[in-house]
């Protein structure tokens, strides 16, 4: 079966065509090309303003928790898909400039039959927690309260999104404005950076759909059915030759679990972008690689060509997923961040002033591509295997 083939039996969509078709006819708000919808000054009614909304969950990436903490007992766990589903929607934000006075609010779907309030309490006291910690490094997020649900009709086991609201000045907005000769400086989604307490194998919250299935083996399909589809090929379901507890060697670090790497809490850049805007670099654009990974710039260009030197994938995680999925290498493209998650798009001479920025948090950075005018919109990658060409 074709990799393609493969996600669309799973329920799972890489580059999420039929939502994108659904949309497309809706207003895209004041700036068509910004990373996230950029709406008139509804709640105030000052042209000099404007509101953000956003709205996202942690994904299936739940799942995956669901049996960890079943197999370990762990329950900090839950903390680290919070967050996974917290940054899902305040890093997109970042990207048009809003790292403050954002407001929060949850909405969680559970099955009361398998998600006890142990669970809930870890979920609902790590936000706040969370949130601390962004304080620290001048993010300002409010929480707002939000619904808890007991839903097991609809939800097999538990799904956890936030909203987020903002009102910002319009000159604050970073709207993507990603011109020829401007160059790609890519932020590691995987290492350690200064505000995190351990290892990040840089898995975000894309994917995972995907990652479980090729990695883990088939003693969790029969152990634990309520965290799949049913309806799904069977045969497709956790079909890898891993165990949550084996140990994979990552350099400098030692031995990590399987379980641990593949749910590695995704990486907040709001620190960095915070840092990048004080800073008064003039930014071209800024991606984050969620939905659609390395193409995922695609969306928000228009007539550019925009060709990405990978090279050889050097997080451990990602070449664990390629050896056990079988994934062609440019379907791995679509489908993970492959190693960096956040890309700044500037002019050369200022690309290391961002690097140093993204250093200066112990997270590595590089320039990884370039922007080219042309007639149409794609993306080109290189690395050691190859050159792949997509386009709209």
């Amino acid at each position: 079966m074709s990799d393609s083939k493969k996600y669309s039996s799973r329920g799972v969509s890489a580059d999420k065509s039929e939502v994108h078709e659904a949309i497309k006819h809706l207003d895209k708000g004041l700036y068509p090309l910004a990373f996230c919808k950029v709406l008139p000054d509804i709640v105030g009614g000052d042209a000099e303003f404007c509101n953000i909304m956003h709205a996202d969950t942690a994904g299936t990436k739940t799942s995956l928790a669901y049996i960890y903490w079943r197999e370990t007992g762990d329950l900090s766990v839950w903390r680290g898909v919070t967050q996974d589903s917290i940054v899902m929607n305040l890093d997109d934000m970042g990207c048009v400039g809003c790292v403050t006075d954002i407001v929060l609010s949850s909405t969680i779907g559970r099955n009361k039959n398998l998600i006890p309030g142990e669970v809930l309490k870890e979920i609902i006291g790590y936000t706040q927690e969370f949130c601390e910690i962004l304080y620290e490094h001048e993010v300002g997020v409010h929480l707002a309260g939000g619904e808890t649900a007991d839903v097991g009709d609809i939800v097999r086991t538990i799904d956890i999104g936030f909203t987020t609201f903002a009102r910002m000045r319009k000159d604050k907005l970073v709207v993507n404005d990603i011109r020829g000769g401007q160059v790609i400086v890519g932020l590691s989604s995987y290492g350690q950076a200064s505000y995190e307490t351990e290892y990040n194998g840089g898995m975000g919250s894309n994917g995972l759909t995907s990652a479980r299935h090729d990695v883990l083996h088939s003693a969790y399909r029969t152990k634990y059915p309520e965290s799949f589809d049913e309806h799904s090929p069977i045969e497709l379901m956790y079909c890898g030759s891993k165990a949550l507890t084996d140990r994979i060697a990552i350099d400098g670090v030692g031995d990590i679990s399987v379980g641990k790497l593949v749910l590695s809490p995704t990486r907040t850049y709001l620190p960095v972008i915070s840092k990048l805007l004080s800073s008064g670099l003039p930014i071209g654009g800024m991606i984050h690689c969620t939905g659609g990974a390395q193409t995922k710039v695609m969306k928000f260009v228009e007539n550019k060509k925009i060709i990405k030197e990978l090279g050889q994938a050097k997080a451990p995680l990602f070449a664990l997923l390629e050896q056990e999925s079988g994934t062609d290498r440019k379907e791995m493209y679509q489908v993970f961040n492959m190693g960096h998650r956040l890309e700044v798009y500037v002019n050369e001479d200022e690309a290391q002033a961002v690097i140093d920025i993204s250093k200066s948090f112990n997270i590595d950075a590089s320039v990884i591509g370039r922007v080219e005018d042309a007639e149409s919109t794609s993306v080109v990658i290189h690395d050691e295997k190859g050159i792949y060409t997509y386009s709209n």
